[in-house]
């Protein structure tokens, strides 16, 4: 089942997200396939839950379409449950990111090389793994999103100034997606 993706200005998207125990939602694995059902509905690389409406501690990642730079990532696909960053190294390096809740827009992000993190796969199975480049950098951006961040909060403050029209048309549905979105200034009933 393909959800809605919850556009730009939501508060869902702003919540730091609460941890969740393999008792209080016993069918993840459904949720997961929904998950990467939509991601993959939406041309994305990556979903956290908030994007589509659900304050929790999961998001999914698939960076098959950067294999071609990098073969390691042919394969590269993961469910993440209450993940952790343990820590982030090197050198920041830019890349020009975009958001399926944040459509049309995109901008070159800073973020370390390396990290280190923490979490459980959909079968309530603990890690503790190191990913570099994009696989580190696609995870990094996912949990942003459950710690209530968003890329465009990486940008400098006049940047951000500058795409305050396109953020602001987003979230009235202003924008042109082929997936279906949620827009958090548009009232139900019109």
């Amino acid at each position: 089942m393909k959800f809605p993706i919850i556009a730009y200005g939501d508060p869902v998207l702003r919540k730091k997200a609460t941890a969740i125990e393999p008792d209080e939602y016993p069918h993840i694995k459904e949720l997961v396939a929904n998950m990467f059902e939509t991601m993959y509905g939406a041309h994305g690389v990556g979903l956290a839950a908030p994007q589509v409406g659900l304050s929790m501690r999961l998001f999914v990642v698939d960076a098959h379409a950067f294999s071609d730079d990098d073969a390691d990532l042919k394969d590269f696909k993961k469910a993440f449950i209450n993940a952790a960053i343990l820590e982030e190294t090197g050198e920041e390096w830019a890349f020009n990111e975009g958001c399926l809740s944040i459509p049309e827009i995109r901008e070159d992000v800073y973020r370390k090389p390396v990290i280190r993190i923490s979490y459980y796969d959909e079968d309530w199975k603990h890690h503790e793994e190191t990913f570099k480049g994009m696989a580190a950098r696609i995870i990094q951006h996912e949990y942003d999103h459950i710690e209530g961040k968003l890329f465009t909060d990486k940008l400098s403050p006049l940047r951000r100034r500058m795409l305050e029209k396109k953020l602001n048309d987003i979230s009235r549905g202003i924008v042109d997606v082929d997936y279906k979105m949620k827009f958090p200034a548009i009232k139900k009933g019109r």
